[in-house]
């Protein structure tokens, strides 16, 4: 069944020129799409160059399209209603404003009345769109307090909760309120430092190997308040749910989000923690004013690191060098928005970790993934002696060196930079 599509009229040769790529690059999707057999019901959206016009960003076409979300999540027609995404930081207010675009029911679960007072009656939410001057949630997003309002009744549930609270909030709000079957898709990135989990085994601790529940990691280079702005992006989602995952995709897929799909689980959950330790080196370099020379042969330093760790896993190489490995490592560690570029910047300038963690709005995952990539590699080659496995991963486990105050940010650049020269690898 074709959809149906009604297009809106442009405001330039330049942007019908611009509309006509995204809707041969949407078509293209959904061939892709079709293969698997999976459809989904969803409001398609053409994308424009921003403006001086406060309303900039896409205008919705409906498309019709047989819907599949009662059959993912195992409810009837009546009862799969809407999206819940679950956290109302940075990116899950970015997710929200993206699924409502693309015409879904969202609910946005957050911990705090007062936020979702804001987002209901305002339409904002201060502490994370104050980047996008003039912006608006649409109106078929809705905040609450209340777990169960958020779950019941959704097809899908967005977890965009930091890694280090998941289990917890996994077990004491989620599981409780989340009807079997519904699939769950991921957007945090790292590793749990307790166990040293990622998040698919999380989710497997929580609600158990066997369950019928698909489980999808969202990852790639992706800043929230871009997403907000409605400037375009291309991330990956994977699953071991390739039907699951087509569906899903096609469901949050715009002209402003490129969504590519993996069924590499382990290694867009490695690239995605990983990539954070990374640019907190990146921002320790830059900070120490050590110039873009020396921060790039760092960076790509560091993701020869990162292909080395996901090899041990079973990773598969194209997804290091794919959107969640090189490209998601590149914008966090380049990008002036990046958090955990940021807390590297301000300990190179010389601020304690301490201090910069208690001024910070927002969590920075390198901070906690740091100690844990440490462990990880310490369990994943128990052969090598702590000497050699400094010798392979000098980056990874030298971040943590100085995030535990054992070398200062200059003597571990100096250190990396006096290691004698070899074969690349």
């Amino acid at each position: 069944m074709q959809p149906e599509q009604t297009v809106p009229r442009l405001q330039s040769t330049r942007s019908v020129s611009s509309a006509f790529t995204c809707a041969i690059s949407l078509a293209r999707g959904f061939e892709g799409a079709g293969s698997a057999r999976t459809e989904t019901a969803f409001s398609v959206t053409l994308w424009r160059r921003p403006s001086a016009d406060p309303s900039y960003g896409r205008r919705s076409v409906r498309r019709k399209v047989p819907p599949t979300h009662a059959r993912l999540s195992g409810q009837s027609q009546e009862e799969a209603r809407h999206v819940a995404i679950c956290g109302g930081g940075s990116f899950g207010s970015a997710m929200a404003f993206a699924l409502a675009n693309n015409g879904h029911q969202v609910v946005l679960l957050v911990r705090r009345a007062e936020v979702a007072e804001t987002i209901n009656k305002e339409r904002t939410n201060p502490r994370y769109t104050a980047l996008v001057p003039g912006f608006r949630f649409p109106k078929l997003v809705r905040a609450t307090t209340d777990p169960e309002d958020a779950l019941k009744g959704c097809w899908l549930c967005v977890h965009a909760v930091p890694v280090q609270a998941s289990r917890a909030f996994l077990v004491e709000s989620v599981r409780p309120n989340l009807a079997p079957g519904t699939p769950i898709l991921s957007t945090s990135k790292g590793i749990e430092v307790s166990t040293g989990n990622f998040m698919y085994e999380i989710f497997d601790d929580v609600f158990g190997k066997e369950r019928p529940v698909p489980c999808m990691f969202l990852s790639g280079p992706s800043f929230a308040h871009e997403m907000l702005a409605d400037l375009p992006a291309a991330v990956v989602l994977a699953s071991h749910d390739a039907a699951a995952c087509a569906s899903i995709a096609a469901a949050i897929s715009s002209p402003a989000l490129k969504v590519f799909r993996s069924s590499d689980v382990v290694g867009v959950e490695i690239c995605g923690a990983v990539k954070n330790v990374i640019a907190l080196a990146a921002g320790i370099c830059e900070g120490l004013g050590l110039g873009m020379n020396a921060t790039a042969a760092l960076v790509t330093r560091g993701c020869s690191e990162m292909r080395r760790l996901a090899r041990s896993f079973g990773a598969r190489p194209v997804t290091v060098a794919g959107l969640s490995g090189v490209g998601d490592t590149f914008m966090t560690c380049f990008g002036t928005s990046s958090r955990n570029r940021t807390v590297g910047y301000r300990l190179g300038q010389g601020e304690t970790l301490a201090h910069i963690l208690e001024t910070s709005s927002q969590v920075a995952e390198g901070v906690p993934t740091a100690k844990a990539v440490a462990s990880l590699i310490e369990r994943q080659f128990p052969h090598l002696n702590p000497m050699r496995r400094a010798l392979k991963f000098p980056i990874l486990l030298g971040v943590i060196d100085v995030l535990e105050n054992r070398q200062s940010p200059r003597e571990k650049l100096e250190e990396w930079m006096d290691r004698k020269a070899r074969i690349e690898d």
